[in-house]
């Protein structure tokens, strides 16, 4: 290798680590500049996902304390203990809960107490039966009147059955025909529009 070579090669060097020492100079200053930013925007970051873990945490322990305390009441519905776990950590599953025993008990007043319940599906199943335990053919036409009645087919025929009994066999058959042809009990209330009381 010739003396420029060397010279040529050095030179190289020498501005390679003169850019990097540039570089070097620029990010300190940067960080100089910035300092109270980044680590506001460092901290900010960290508190978020430590924020997040705790949140995440505790869901995951409410869900699970909830479930078992549904698992307990499932088995012993009168645990008080469960009953508060439940409500506590789950309202939406602790009405649920308290549907399925009111309906199975006939319970009219907690039916009705649940027709005010937040979860929107409990509370339009519990109108539903509220009005068929009554055998109120006015509450049923009204609740079949509403737009997303979850059981509307059911509450027509509920009625129509009512309206046969009562002699208004006219009435009965245009409820039956209020009927969606896709529902589960179009056949039950087709049957009771040609074998019913005519």
């Amino acid at each position: 290798m010739s003396l420029k070579e060397n010279i040529d090669m050095v030179r190289e060097e020498l501005n390679q680590e003169e850019k990097m020492f540039e570089n070097a100079v620029r990010t300190e200053r940067f960080v100089k500049k910035y300092k109270t930013p980044l680590l506001s925007a460092i901290v900010a970051i960290i508190v978020v996902l430590v924020g997040n873990s705790i949140y995440q945490a505790n869901l995951e322990s409410k869900m699970l304390n909830s479930n078992a305390a549904y698992m307990t009441l499932l088995g012993t519905p009168t645990d008080t203990n469960a009953m508060k776990i439940l409500k506590d950590n789950n309202a939406a599953l602790y009405d649920a809960w308290k549907l399925q025993v009111a309906i199975a008990d006939s319970d009219e007043k907690t039916l009705q107490e649940l027709s005010g319940s937040q979860n929107k599906i409990v509370s339009d199943i519990a109108t539903y039966e509220v009005a068929a335990l009554k055998k109120d053919v006015q509450a049923l036409n009204a609740y079949a009147q509403k737009k997303d009645a979850i059981l509307k087919d059911m509450a027509l025929l509920d009625e129509a059955v009512l309206l046969m009994k009562a002699g208004k066999t006219e009435e009965a058959h245009k409820r039956l025909n209020l009927i969606d042809e896709k529902s589960s009990v179009k056949k039950t209330a087709m049957i009771l529009q040609h074998y019913g009381v005519k």
